[in-house]
C-alpha cells in the first residue's frame, strides 16, 4: 500500500510527464479543490471533472511552459504539504512569471478529499497584464 506522501509524489510525477489522467487519479469523486482567491482560476471545484475543466485544461490553454516545480513534500500523515515554484508565460500577454507556491493535500483512505493552494497572486496577476 502506498503512503499518502507517495500518492502525492506520484501526482507531481504525472504532472511532470504531462499525464492529466495520472494527475487526477488520486482525487476522490467528491474532492474539494480550492484555487486561491486573486488568480483567474480562483474558487472551489468539486469532483475530478470540475478540477480538470476549471484548472488544468485552462492552464494548458492559456500558458506556455507552465510548470509547477514542487521540490519539497512535508509528510503530516493524512495531510501532505508540497512546496515549490510556479512559472510560465501567459500567452495573451507574453509575460513570464515565477512565484513560490504551497499546496495542502488532505487524504482519507488513500484518496485526496481536499486540496488548497497558496501562492503570490500579485505575481500571477502581473503576468496577466
Amino acid at each position: 500500500m502506498s503512503s499518502n506522501r507517495d500518492i502525492i509524489a506520484e501526482h507531481y510525477r504525472a504532472s511532470d510527464r504531462g499525464d492529466l489522467a495520472g494527475m487526477l487519479a488520486p482525487l476522490a469523486d467528491d474532492v474539494e479543490w480550492t484555487e486561491m482567491a486573486g488568480i483567474p482560476y480562483a474558487g472551489t471545484y468539486r469532483g475530478p471533472a470540475a478540477v480538470r475543466t476549471n484548472v488544468f485544461e485552462r492552464i494548458a490553454a492559456e500558458w506556455d511552459g507552465y510548470v509547477a516545480a514542487i521540490t519539497e513534500l512535508i509528510d503530516g500523515g493524512d495531510t501532505i504539504v508540497g512546496i515549490g515554484t510556479y512559472s510560465g508565460t501567459y500567452r495573451a500577454t507574453g509575460r513570464y512569471f515565477v512565484a513560490r507556491v504551497a499546496h495542502v493535500w488532505r487524504l482519507e483512505g488513500g484518496r485526496v478529499v481536499r486540496f488548497e493552494q497558496f501562492t503570490d497572486t500579485a505575481l500571477v496577476r502581473d503576468a496577466l497584464g
